[in-house]
């Protein structure tokens, strides 16, 4: 058989679906940063694309080991190292989720107790039941106006330590999923004078740094970004180097600040979670996103930074579209909101993939758009062309209809739900029964990642509903069977169901 006849009897599935999107030529608001092939090639990484195949190798001599770094590894470290002016870079090939685990096991004795924010991301979740861990939750507050979470204070933080002095690392996102940075040197503050450890989840703001160093000159309103995590005092902190950055899909770094953790302890729970053939091609890719932070850096983020500023110029001329700015915004999230026209969240990115517009995250009426380091000034203008158009279009539809009417804001949970025990023995029951049930597996809507009911907390009928709302617009719900059951405790309410 011929090889194109043979390619043409294999399952492509997931290659199909990957080259015909490719060849569409789509804008790219959703990770991974790089945006595509562009900015490698551009900027002198072609002949590195072209081989990649070939640079799949294993630890053959001279390849140095991610776990026993002495050579070409342990270089790429160092750059990372100068780069966020910290103790030591650690390169991860599990995203930060295997980073964020290690991170837990090597500052939380099993069967301890761990400050988290209640938004953080599932691997964090993961992390608690891989070590007994106990989790005490310091809430968000809701950030004004815009039905999403927002920071983490200071004296939440504070209360949570003073309550469970007995915890002994305290864990939070920052920036969270939509660019809502908590005030870490505070946070770091209040954890250091109670003797605690302070983990930061940046896994959204790897970028953060290097604003600070280059993106205020001529930008005015991206003049102002939030400090990254490791300038703020933080002690380890986990980077998506591939989120907003120039790395492939899956690879990350973490940044030891300080001495308060074991840094052999770490790298012992680095090896335990993760794999143990790393990929070259994506530790590669770090080491290319170093060279142009290095090289580029300057160029590349000021030319983000003025790309920034010229969409919220140009976005706040088109009637009846909002684009949220709470309060410590990592800017180059994009919350979009035309809600005005009547349009909710889901129905905005249908209009805008109609258009090979692709976006990150959908939230109620807000659509994210996740801007990286390889977007282009085209993208954005494809972007706000395309918005002025969704507007126009949607104006003229209601004067013609003689008739305006907002779409209403779909309900977002922020409350505090009920807690008891996390429960040992364990059902699966439809989710239209499981109002009054103790959650015994987390609830996650993804993106963005973060449990609406965990482990321990009773569901009840907004819950349900919430849950019924997103499947209905065809979101992933992680945590609800094919079959629409739900993981809860045997007992409804069971006050204690720990043996």
């Amino acid at each position: 058989m011929k090889n194109k006849e043979r390619q043409q009897t294999l399952n492509k599935a997931i290659t199909t679906f990957l080259t015909e999107h490719a060849d569409r030529n789509p804008v790219s608001f959703h990770m991974p940063g790089h945006k595509g092939s562009r900015i490698y090639r551009e900027n002198g990484y072609g002949d590195f694309l072209d081989k990649i195949m070939d640079c799949d190798i294993t630890e053959i001599p001279g390849a140095d080991n991610l776990f026993q770094t002495e050579g070409i590894i342990a270089e790429t470290m160092k750059r990372y190292e100068k780069l966020y002016g910290v103790k030591k870079s650690y390169l991860l090939v599990n995203g930060s989720s295997g980073g964020l685990i290690a991170a837990i096991l090597a500052c939380v004795r099993p069967g301890g107790k761990l400050i988290m924010a209640r938004n953080s991301h599932k691997s964090i979740f993961n992390a608690l039941g891989l070590a007994s861990i106990e989790p005490v939750y310091a809430y968000p507050e809701e950030a004004e106006g815009c039905g999403i979470l927002g920071e983490i204070t200071a004296e939440e933080v504070a209360r949570c330590i003073d309550e469970n002095p007995e915890a002994e690392a305290v864990i939070l996102p920052s920036p969270n999923y939509y660019g809502i940075c908590s005030d870490i040197k505070a946070i770091a503050e209040e954890v250091h004078k109670r003797g605690k450890v302070l983990i930061v989840d940046q896994a959204h703001g790897a970028h953060l740094k290097f604003f600070g160093k280059y993106g205020g000159a001529g930008a005015a309103l991206c003049g102002s970004f939030p400090e990254s995590a490791e300038e703020q005092g933080a002690d380890i902190v986990i980077n998506s180097i591939h989120k907003t950055l120039a790395s492939f899909t899956q690879s990350a770094l973490l940044n030891l600040c300080s001495d308060r953790v074991n840094p052999f302890l770490l790298e012992d729970k680095l090896q335990t979670i993760e794999s143990s053939s790393p990929s070259y091609p994506m530790m590669a890719t770090l080491d290319i996103n170093a060279d142009l932070l290095e090289n580029c850096g300057e160029r590349l983020i000021r030319r983000w930074a003025n790309n920034l500023d010229y969409f919220y110029a140009d976005a706040c001329k088109i009637p009846g579209l909002s684009v949220l700015m709470p309060k410590n915004l990592d800017r180059t999230k994009l919350n979009i909101d035309m809600s005005a026209y009547g349009i909710n969240g889901n129905q905005l990115e249908e209009m805008l993939m109609e258009r090979d517009i692709f976006i990150e995250l959908v939230t109620g009426n807000i659509v994210m758009c996740m801007t990286g380091i390889g977007n282009t000034r085209r993208d954005y203008e494809r972007l706000l062309e395309a918005l002025s158009e969704i507007a126009a279009q949607q104006r003229g539809a209601a004067e013609k209809r003689g008739e305006f009417k907002k779409a209403e804001q779909p309900q977002v949970l922020t409350r505090i739900l009920e807690q008891r025990a996390v429960p040992v023995e364990k059902v699966f029951v439809p989710l239209k029964e499981a109002a009054g049930r103790v959650c015994a597996s987390s609830i996650i809507p993804y993106p963005p990642g973060i449990p609406i009911v965990c482990p321990g907390e009773v569901i009840d009928e907004d819950v349900i509903e919430y849950i019924r709302e997103r499947r209905e617009a065809g979101e992933k719900v992680i945590g609800l069977t094919a079959e629409g059951t739900v993981c809860v405790g045997k007992q409804k309410k069971d006050a204690d169901m720990r043996k």
